[in-house]
């Protein structure tokens, strides 16, 4: 009889090897399934994109509006499926833009419906720069029309800069105003008997608050009271400028709401087009006919004359320039300041240092535009970034910080040194300030019965998760934080030329929308990146010139994977994507896991505006 351990190893050896082939089977039938459908595709190929006369652009805007495309692996991309559908997707501002003036001067085009019924996110700034190139495309006796089963609050402001706002009888505008409430950790962490070791400077950096209280201090209520209030101050003037109204007949107070209610029979919809937030109740049939009737019946007879808006951008692609000219370089600094190389649609201390010094070795970019559109994090990383502004200076090349819709912290460090500064009236700004934290689990891990003992040649060695942080460690992390924020209110007093007195009044963590921002000095000029360039070519003497985006190439296997997944993409089966558990991981840890990986700095000091991800 075979001895026992020689039995299992051939036992562990027979089930190895099954275990090996159904993988390599699993892995064979996704490879060859993947080819059939490349080879699908490449068959198939394209339509051709026909704009007809006399037609509609649709802006039908799907998923988050940003200034940067974060980077998408190809295989990611199929689980996406692709930008057309995917509510998840990144649409460009830029993009759109460019759509929308190119738009305002083709003649077959007499109409821009917007739909908006998958839009995630923009930002009151980002949505307001549309509306103005929606407003050029009205002046030029064109019709822009909205159409929607419900629109929220962010959808809306978009739609009020339409002619016309069409609703479903059914549906409904959702206008609340706005809110900061978070959730708070203390009495929990206490439960769990984990010591939270928090050191800051600024009476109002509040993002250590949920670990340190069970409750907003009266500081941070205040400067969040203030700072909603301007921005639904920007929010409802805009929009009852657009639609005529009364700021106050937004938001209803309770007894108004339910008198209109009650005039109204109890339909939502019929509340809203008495309060004059849209226009007309219709069902989408009836609104095809409207636009039948605007614009004609389309070649199918099915619908009415229209082209997509990813159809229509890539009928305009813009050429590529062969020849160099003299040129105002545009760097975007999107996302959450990490240290090191980080992807686009991210900022990395290296990654948009090196995009920087790009610029500043490039003879042909003569001035630069930093589009910063973040709420800070490494101060390690902020720094590096910001020497590369100071030398792209010393170099002789201007350089000009169009903020988006925020800029705060972290954000506001790298744009301190620039040599002009824009901002739009909401962009979120300031936030001077500066945190750590660090946690121990000494006490927990002591409750269930681990203790952690040992030896050292000095206080300083071994410190650990594991281990209380003692009070001499405690003083030279504070006083390192303090230090921190001494630089920074230093660094904003000399670049803003203010006493260290005055930018630590209007400091201390606070955040203040661009508008207010304008009036402490904190940045030059309200306006967005067409002014920033400008500025930049002024600064530069530069008459004519081009826009440059300095941004890292993809290398050509990158592209050419992307642009085959991206075509496949269309052909995997909505169920296979909605049901994949790769991308239901994706969806759920996604943002959990960027922001864990936001704390990195080496020395474990941040310049983060919490408040801005409201």
């Amino acid at each position: 009889m075979a001895d026992k351990p020689s039995f299992l190893k051939k036992m562990f050896t027979l089930i190895g090897k099954v275990i090996n082939g159904i993988r390599l089977v699993i892995v064979n039938l996704v490879f060859f399934s993947v080819l059939a459908i490349i080879f699908v595709a490449l068959m198939v190929g394209e339509d051709e994109i026909i704009v007809e006369d006399n037609s509609a652009l649709v802006l039908d805007l799907t998923g988050h509006i940003v200034d940067q495309k974060r980077y998408v692996d190809p295989f990611e991309a199929i689980l996406q499926q692709s930008n057309n559908n995917n509510p998840d997707g990144e649409i460009l501002l830029a993009d759109i833009l460019y759509v929308i003036q190119n738009a305002t001067q083709d003649t077959r085009i007499q109409a821009i419906v917007l739909d908006l019924a998958q839009l995630r996110s923009a930002g009151i700034s980002k949505m307001t720069a549309i509306g103005e190139a929606l407003n050029e495309f009205r002046d030029a006796g064109k019709k822009v029309i909205a159409k929607g089963n419900n629109y929220n609050q962010q959808q809306y402001f978009l739609a009020s800069y339409a002619d016309t706002i069409y609703l479903n009888p059914q549906g409904s505008v959702s206008l609340d105003g706005l809110s900061r409430y978070r959730l708070f950790y203390k009495s929990a962490l206490d439960k769990l008997k984990i010591d939270m070791h928090v050191f800051r400077v600024g009476t109002y950096k509040s993002a250590v608050e949920p670990f340190i209280r069970d409750d907003m201090s009266e500081d941070d209520k205040q400067a969040s009271d203030q700072l909603l209030s301007d921005l639904w101050q920007s929010y409802s003037q805009t929009v009852g400028a657009n639609r005529n109204v009364p700021a106050d007949d937004l938001v209803l107070e309770h007894e108004r709401f339910m008198a209109e209610l009650d005039k109204a029979d109890g339909e939502f919809a019929v509340v809203a087009k008495n309060m004059h937030w849209v226009d007309e109740l219709v069902s989408a049939e009836a609104f095809r006919n409207a636009m039948i009737e605007m614009v004609g019946v389309s070649n199918d007879g099915e619908s009415y004359k229209h082209i997509a808006f990813n159809d229509y951008l890539k009928l305009n692609a813009k050429l590529p320039t062969f020849v160099e000219t003299d040129s105002v370089g545009v760097v975007v600094a999107k996302g959450n300041i990490l240290n090191g190389k980080q992807p686009a649609g991210q900022i990395g201390g290296d990654s948009t240092s090196a995009l920087l010094k790009q610029a500043r070795f490039n003879p042909n970019i003569k001035a630069v535009v930093l589009r910063v559109d973040s709420p800070g994090g490494s101060a390690f990383a902020s720094e590096q970034i910001r020497q590369e502004v100071l030398a792209l200076k010393e170099a002789g090349k201007p350089v000009v910080v169009s903020m988006g819709s925020y800029a705060a912290s972290g954000g506001y460090w790298i744009s301190a040194s620039a040599d002009f500064i824009y901002a739009t009236p909401t962009t979120l700004t300031g936030s001077i300030g500066i945190f750590g934290m660090f946690a121990t689990f000494d006490k927990a891990l002591s409750h269930i019965g681990v203790n952690s003992d040992g030896v050292a040649t000095s206080e300083w060695a071994g410190l650990s998760a594991a281990r209380p942080l003692s009070d001499n460690v405690k003083s030279v992390i504070q006083r390192h934080i303090e230090k921190g924020y001494l630089n920074f209110i230093s660094l904003v007093a000399n670049e803003r030329e203010m006493t260290l007195e005055q930018v630590d009044a209007i400091a201390q963590g606070r955040v203040w929308t661009g508008k207010r921002a304008l009036q402490l000095g904190l940045v030059d000029e309200l306006g967005d990146i067409d002014q920033a360039v400008a500025k930049a070519a002024e600064l530069a003497n530069m008459d004519k010139f081009d826009t440059k985006l300095v941004e890292e190439p993809l290398s050509p296997e990158q592209v050419f994977v992307q642009q085959l997944m991206g075509a496949t993409a269309e052909f995997i089966p909505p169920s296979f994507v909605n049901s994949s558990i790769a991308s239901q991981m994706l969806n759920q840890f996604g943002s959990a896991l960027e922001q864990f990986a936001m704390f990195d700095d080496p020395n474990h000091a941040y310049l983060y505006c919490e408040a801005c991800n409201f």
